[in-house]
């Protein structure tokens, strides 16, 4: 399983994306709808139309790294951007729950915790 800490900022591409594109494709869809840099250290997770794929892209330690998750069986959750805006922002613990298929709707309630 992959973890992040939670210093690290991680988007969702909220639209449908072609699984063919590699580092420089998906690196375009960054800079091009969500206008940022993607070698600023965040996470950026995309997901195919059927929804049974995921690709994450992160750039650390001068290069990008391309995680790849197929699904035998099941999808992702279709995740929804207020607004017009195609990114969405979430927590690594949004998405270890995104990948081990729980809903983040239905666990979206969350209670407040104080700082110690």
């Amino acid at each position: 399983m992959l973890t992040f800490s939670n210093a690290t900022k991680i988007f969702v591409h909220t639209q449908v994306t072609d699984m063919r594109k590699g580092f420089s494709g998906l690196s375009g869809i960054v800079r091009g709808e969500f206008e940022s840099d993607p070698t600023d250290g965040s996470l950026f997770v995309f997901i195919n139309r059927r929804r049974d794929r995921m690709k994450l892209l992160h750039f650390s330690d001068g290069g990008f790294w391309l995680y790849y998750r197929l699904l035998e069986a099941g999808t992702f959750e279709a995740l929804k951007a207020t607004g017009e805006s195609a990114k969405l922002q979430i927590d690594a613990t949004e998405l270890s729950m995104l990948l081990s298929g729980v809903s983040l709707e239905a666990a979206s309630k969350r209670r407040k915790r104080y700082a110690a």
